[in-house]
């Protein structure tokens, strides 16, 4: 088992930055990579970053250059730092832990953290 605590949403103007924490606790050992998804009203969850065991991060060309994704090993905590945002950025951001089970990948979810860009 793993859990996922997110922190860090809130609402800022467009330009301005916010940064995400997710801090994971259980069977972390286990965790092959963490992430964070957005997800828009009215629209499907999307992968915005990714960051591998051995720290190789991955990002959704809309994010590229505004974003970074990072984690502090000691600390069990992944990090989503946005700058530049855009009011389509607004979203309900969650964190993910992928697990391998041996035969495939399970997901674990954090609660989720809004983040809303006024114009």
């Amino acid at each position: 088992q793993v859990q996922l605590v997110e922190s860090g949403g809130g609402l800022v103007q467009a330009g301005g930055s916010l940064r995400l924490s997710c801090a994971a606790s259980g069977n972390i050992g286990s965790i092959r990579t963490m992430g964070w998804y957005r997800q828009a009203p009215g629209k499907q969850r999307e992968l915005v970053a990714s960051i591998t065991s051995s720290s190789s991060t991955d990002y959704v060309d809309s994010v590229k250059g505004r974003f970074t994704i990072s984690r502090d090993i000691a600390k069990n905590t992944v990090y989503l730092q946005m700058n530049s945002l855009k009011p389509e950025d607004t979203a309900v951001y969650y964190c993910n832990a992928k697990v391998w089970l041996g035969v495939g990948d399970y997901d674990y979810w954090g609660q989720g953290t809004q983040a809303t860009v006024s114009s």
